[in-house]
């Protein structure tokens, strides 16, 4: 059944591929952006609208200001709530991250109370609303990070991005629990991978990492690190799942498997063999304390992150939300495919 859906980041890493996803449905969707004259990432979703059965309806709206989505939710059946500024290197912490995550999730979510017509809200947030750390976890007693948890490590200083995702869910859980007119749904994905929607130029720090990974950044060794991995073709098709089952509510954990960078780098070798200068070993955890300024890592990150293994059960989102993973493998292939045939 055909619905009109209503996108915040909808141009981004993810959001421009459940976008595209939507209108290939039939769905009507209402993309927020905040210059609609700015067409270098608009411009291609309306080429895909023009061949599918689904529209796309442009409104101009800020996270940061009061009463903007308010058009766009009006009539709307369904709110998709992607945008969220992720940096990793940032001036001002409440700025740049924690202010237009949470101001803008409760702005995104008040429209949709206005609205008189929405009944479910998807909310992208993130594993690191879940687990700040990989130590977190371990000093919890607990196993394995799993959805009832919620990050109490994370701080503005010590980790603005996932203090931005803890607080901006609480607030979007706040709001939910005051009302009764619509579900909401959270999607908790962990380190998202894999292509870009082509034609849509992104600044991602995946795709950063990636780039810098196969340009050898991490050749005398890579840090000790385990990660979550998940692609974001799949992260959009869990937000499609989550609309189209009206029973569906509460979190859900997007992760494909757990590995390390020195098993990234080995699948990566797998199918690319020696053309990129890949680590082949994994970097002492002093070294990362002398030089990880270099690369925006503080020390309280490596303490509690290199070298503590990470457990992740995403049962849910293939139990209830019937989501089947792409292996790890060909997302990474595909992510590097696109950046050699976009050089």
């Amino acid at each position: 059944m055909s619905q009109t859906v209503m996108i915040t980041g909808g141009t981004g890493y993810i959001g421009a591929w459940l976008t595209k996803m939507l209108l290939e449905a039939g769905h009507t969707v209402r993309l927020t952006v905040r210059d609609a004259g700015r067409t270098e990432k608009i411009a291609p979703l309306q080429q895909i609208a023009e061949q599918c059965k689904g529209s796309l309806e442009l409104f101009e709206a800020d996270l940061l200001s009061e009463g903007s989505f308010d058009e766009a939710a009006r009539g709307a059946d369904v709110i998709m709530h992607v945008a969220s500024p992720f940096k990793l290197k940032v001036n001002d912490p409440w700025a740049d991250l924690i202010d237009p995550a949470v101001k803008g999730t409760r702005n995104v979510l008040e429209a949709a109370n206005k609205s008189g017509s929405v009944k479910k809200v998807v909310l992208t947030s993130s594993i690191v609303a879940i687990a700040g750390d990989n130590l977190e976890t371990v000093e919890k007693g607990l196993s394995e990070v799993e959805e009832s948890q919620f990050n109490t490590s994370s701080t503005p200083k010590s980790s603005p991005y996932p203090y931005s995702k803890v607080m901006a869910e609480k607030e979007a859980w706040k709001i939910h629990d005051a009302q009764s007119d619509w579900k909401l749904v959270v999607i908790n994905p962990s380190f998202v991978m894999g292509p870009t929607l082509e034609n849509i130029p992104t600044e991602s720090e995946s795709i950063t990492f990636m780039k810098n990974l196969i340009s050898g950044q991490f050749a005398t060794g890579a840090p000790d690190l385990t990660f979550g991995f998940v692609d974001v073709r799949d992260v959009a098709k869990a937000h499609m799942l989550a609309m189209d089952n009206s029973d569906v509510a509460g979190r859900f954990l997007l992760v494909e498997r757990t590995a390390t960078l020195l098993e990234v780098s080995d699948h990566l070798r797998d199918s690319f063999g020696d053309q990129y200068k890949l680590p082949t070993k994994t970097a002492p955890k002093f070294l990362l304390y002398l030089i990880g300024w270099m690369f925006g890592v503080k020390p309280s990150f490596v303490r509690r992150n290199v070298g503590i293994p990470l457990k992740v059960n995403a049962s849910r989102s293939r139990d209830i939300l019937k989501l089947t993973y792409t292996p790890l493998p060909q997302t990474l292939t595909d992510m590097v495919n696109q950046i050699e045939n976009a050089r």
